[in-house]
C-alpha cells in the first residue's frame, strides 16, 4: 500500500514517516495488515538528507507543492491502496497573523485532501492532526474533552474544527474512513522556534539545554496540557490502526497529555538535565501570545484514548530525558 504524509518534512511528519518505515506494514482499507511500498511526503518545502530513496522494501518520495492547489493534492492520491496522514496546516500564531493563508492551507488544503480520497474507489483511512485548539470561549469548561462543545477562538482553532466535521460527515456518507487525532501542544520540538504560539513550550526547555538564555512570553503560572513528541507518533498510528467501529459518528479523539504548569516544566527541566549546564530562563510577557493562550484549555480529560490503548510518557522529566538522548 501507498501512504501519503502531508506536511511530511516537518517534525512530527518525518518522524511518523521514520516510524513507518521501521513498522513497515499498516491495516489496509479491508482491515488486513499490509506491507507499505511507498511513502510520499509531501510539505510546502523540501528537506534532503531525511530519507534515503529507500529504506528496506519501501520507496520514500519528496514532493514539493501547494496543498491549497487542488491538481497536485489529486496527483498525491492517486492508488486505491492508500492510507493519508494530514498533518499540513498554518500553525496557531501563523494563522491569527495571515487569516487567508489559514484558511487557504488548512481549510481548501483539507477539504482537497478529503476530495482525493473521495475519489477513490476504497474508502480509504485518514488519519487527520487536529488539536485542543477546537475549543475555547467564554463557556469552555474548565476541563475540556470529546464531548464539549467546541468554540476555538483562533483561525486556526477554527480550521481545525471545520476540518475534523467534514472527516464526520465525508465518513458518515461512507467516502472515506477518517479519524483525528485532537493534539495538545508537542514537546520538545528541536531546531528554531516557529509561529506556533505555543512554541515557548519547546523554547523553555530545548534553549537551555543548548545553553541558550530563553525569555519565556507567558507568566510561569500559565498551565497548558503537553505531550512528548515519541507518544504523539505512537498514538496517531494507533489511531490508524483502530477498526472502523471502534468511533462512533465523532471521529476525533483527544489524546492523552499531561496537565502542567510552566513552572512544572522548568522544574523537569532542571531534573533532567542532570548536571548539564542551562541557559538562564527569564520571563518577559508578550501580549499577543498571553492572548491566545488565554483562550486554549488548561485541562482535558481523555477517557476515550485511554479505553483505546492510547498512552503518554509516566512525567515530563521522561520526555526531556528522550530528547536529549534523540536530539543531544
Amino acid at each position: 500500500m501507498k501512504v501519503v504524509i502531508t506536511g511530511g518534512m516537518g517534525f512530527i511528519g518525518a518522524r511518523l514517516g521514520r516510524a513507518l518505515c521501521d513498522q513497515g506494514h499498516l491495516t489496509d482499507v479491508s482491515g488486513q495488515e499490509t506491507s507499505i511500498d511507498e511513502l510520499l511526503l509531501f510539505d510546502s518545502v523540501d528537506v534532503p538528507g531525511l530519507f534515503n530513496e529507500r529504506e528496506g522494501n519501501i520507496q520514500v518520495k519528496r514532493v514539493v507543492g501547494d496543498i491549497s492547489n487542488w491538481d497536485t493534492v489529486r496527483s498525491l492520491i492517486d492508488r486505491d491502496d492508500i492510507a493519508v496522514f494530514h498533518l499540513a496546516s498554518v500553525v496557531s500564531g501563523g494563522g491569527e497573523k495571515d487569516f487567508d493563508l489559514a484558511m487557504r492551507v488548512n481549510l481548501d488544503g483539507g477539504r482537497h485532501v478529503l476530495e482525493a480520497l473521495r475519489a477513490r474507489e476504497s474508502q480509504p483511512r485518514l488519519v487527520f492532526a487536529s488539536s485542543i485548539a477546537v475549543f475555547g470561549g467564554s463557556r469552555m469548561p474548565d476541563v475540556v474533552g470529546d464531548h464539549v462543545k467546541q468554540t476555538p477562538q483562533t483561525t486556526y482553532g477554527i480550521t481545525k474544527t471545520m476540518c475534523e466535521l467534514m472527516i464526520n460527515d465525508y465518513t458518515r456518507k461512507g467516502y472515506i474512513d477518517g479519524r483525528s487525532a485532537r493534539l495538545p501542544t508537542v514537546i520538545i520540538r528541536p531546531g528554531k522556534p516557529n509561529q506556533a504560539a505555543s512554541s515557548f513550550v519547546s523554547g523553555v526547555f530545548r534553549e537551555p539545554l543548548n545553553g541558550e538564555d530563553f525569555e519565556l512570553p507567558v507568566s510561569v503560572d500559565t498551565v497548558m496540557p503537553l505531550l512528548g513528541y515519541r507518544s504523539i507518533v505512537d498514538n496517531i498510528i494507533r489511531l490508524h490502526e483502530l477498526e472502523k467501529n471502534q468511533l462512533k459518528d465523532d471521529r476525533a479523539v483527544s489524546l492523552p497529555s499531561h496537565t502542567v504548569s510552566v513552572q512544572d516544566m522548568i522544574d523537569a527541566l532542571n531534573t533532567a538535565a542532570g548536571h548539564r549546564s542551562l541557559g538562564q530562563i527569564t520571563v518577559k510577557p508578550d501580549p499577543f501570545i498571553e492572548q491566545i493562550c488565554a483562550g486554549w484549555p488548561q485541562d482535558c480529560e481523555h477517557s476515550l484514548a485511554t479505553s483505546l490503548g492510547f498512552s503518554k510518557e509516566e512525567n515530563l522529566e521522561e520526555v526531556v530525558s528522550y530528547y536529549i538522548e534523540d536530539y543531544l
